[in-house]
């Protein structure tokens, strides 16, 4: 067995599936056998990462350090980046936390000590992965990453299992997609894609392929179990509104297309960046963490945050497709040729936004809308505040009833919680202060750990059920719901919308905002 790739005729990955599918549960060699914590040769998942950011290395030490899993290859269309943008700045000014996570993760406080820029690029996380393996798995006999700078070639070259997708929003789907086809188990973050017609065949393709999918914002899916309690026994009346708002977003945004024409930088593929969005010149702004402000390449503050919080609301109130949403945004104006005046923009998302989403009644439930704020924007007056002397805060979740609200998992005002004769929320936690890190000392490097139920789509990709938590086909609802709201924020109306046809119907014009142009060659 742990000489799979000899095998003519067979792939590692149908031998594996293969040999799950014959043994049943008992893919993997005992550990006793192997050694304790040890996992197989032939049983690792063996995995592309595709996406070298700062997001890509804030989640690279879990999979490193799982045994279940062993990276291959990286892609990035950049090699050795100096243009990452991280949150926050360091001490002194410098951006140190992707260097500093690098560093604890590699045991070397000294790594690229010099540095005054964010590191990134698929060279970076290559020498990464290599080091790590080096020193912490050598048992592995691991023989070294191969680096793509496109995805295409990755998947021609490599006998993987697995992807995980860490890229700009634009491409999740392009990638996604081509993986699946391939029969390559998929892992990705948000969103499935960033145009609606795209999450849909995503979904399709892969109910069709049946491989195994993982969805990362499952691991923040919340228990809304109590929530649900309280609103089915009365305690705020009939349910009417789910209002949810957000301090993103924490990136610049533009009100104009840049016009300057900087030079490409050194080791980065600009056209293989753009991947199925139409050309334009080449400009700083619209990448790394900048992307997520326009429309072509991100989804906004809704695509960044919704899909954390929004997903179990879904599911516990039976949201299934919205009847109708529209979406408003703030407006710029500019003074130009000695008039001023409001900018047109189809182009960038605006600073602060409002979205509500209208689901129309289903079996026990009665119509519901789910309304979004960003940019600062946030529900109106509250009077059940005043008597807890309390204001909303910068991001939060209220449950509006016919007879009262839900705030941050409490029925308001406070009274009115203490007097609930049901099941009271937990406790708050109260965090026990923490020892002072002794100066002298290097500080303990936490390699965090994968979400529980990644153990489950881990024996999916061996041969197991697919319907795991977290799979792209259970998101379908949750993706409809935040594309279509991004669309009804572009088209600045309110647009009805067919589940059957998967279409706008009462403004025709607005279903271009569905899809996207692609260049010619990327299609989907």
């Amino acid at each position: 067995m742990s000489n799979i790739k000899e095998r003519k005729g067979m792939s590692r990955r149908n031998f594996i599936a293969s040999t799950a599918a014959a043994a049943g549960a008992f893919t993997v060699i005992p550990r006793h056998v192997m050694g304790l914590g040890q996992i197989a040769p032939s049983d690792k998942i063996v995995m592309a990462h595709v996406g070298c950011g700062i997001q890509g290395f804030a989640e690279l030490p879990p999979l490193l350090a799982s045994p279940d899993i062993q990276i291959v290859a990286v892609c990035d269309p950049e090699t050795d980046s100096r243009n990452h943008l991280s949150f926050g700045n360091g001490a002194n000014g410098v951006p140190t936390g992707v260097a500093d996570r690098i560093r604890g993760l590699l045991g070397n406080p000294k790594w690229r000590e010099a540095i005054n820029y964010v590191p990134g690029g698929r060279m970076v996380m290559k020498e990464v992965v290599e080091t790590f393996y080096a020193q912490q798995r050598a048992a592995d006999n691991f023989s070294g990453v191969n680096a793509y700078a496109d995805f295409r070639e990755l998947f021609e070259k490599e006998d993987i299992d697995a992807v995980k997708i860490m890229t700009p929003d634009h491409l999740h789907a392009t990638i996604a997609i081509h993986a699946m086809k391939k029969g390559k188990h998929v892992i990705t973050h948000k969103p499935l894609a960033n145009r609606l017609r795209e999450s849909d065949l995503v979904i399709k393709t892969a109910r069709e392929t049946g491989v195994a999918t993982y969805f990362m914002p499952y691991n923040s899916y919340d228990d809304l179990s109590l929530i649900k309690t309280w609103i089915d026994d009365g305690a705020i009346g009939t349910l009417r509104e789910i209002h949810e708002w957000s301090s993103r977003p924490m990136w610049q945004q533009f009100l104009e297309i840049p016009a300057e024409r900087p030079p490409i930088p050194a080791g980065f593929d600009w056209d293989l960046w753009l991947g199925p969005c139409t050309d334009r010149p080449y400009h700083p702004c619209y990448t790394h963490t900048l992307f997520r402000g326009w429309y072509d390449f991100g989804g906004g503050s809704f695509a960044d945050m919704g899909h954390y919080s929004m997903w179990a609301v879904c599911d516990t109130f039976d949201l299934d497709v919205p009847a109708y949403a529209e979406g408003f945004g703030s407006k710029a104006c500019r003074t130009l040729n000695f008039a001023t005046g409001g900018i047109t923009n189809d182009f960038s998302f605006p600073l602060a936004a409002t979205m509500r989403l209208h689901y129309n009644a289903k079996g026990s439930r009665g119509p519901v809308d789910v309304i979004w704020y960003d940019g600062g924007m946030k529900p109106g007056y509250i009077p059940e505040l005043d008597e807890d002397n309390r204001s909303l805060p910068s991001s939060g979740m209220m449950y509006v009833g016919d007879k009262g609200k839900i705030l941050q998992g409490r029925i308001i005002p406070e009274s009115k919680m203490k007097a609930y004769p049901g099941p009271q929320p937990p406790e708050r936690e109260v965090r026990a202060p923490q020892p002072q890190q002794d100066p002298n000392q290097p500080r303990a490097f936490n390699m965090g750990s994968l979400p529980p139920e990644f153990d489950k789509f881990i024996a999916a990709c061996r041969g197991g059920s697919k319907d795991t938590p977290g799979n792209f086909v259970s998101a379908e609802h949750l993706s409809t719901m935040i594309n279509l709201g991004i669309v009804s924020l572009r088209a600045g109306a309110r647009v009805d919308f067919d589940p059957v046809r998967r279409e706008i119907t009462n403004l025709p014009e607005a279903n271009r905002l569905l899809t996207r142009e692609y260049r010619k060659g990327w299609e989907l």
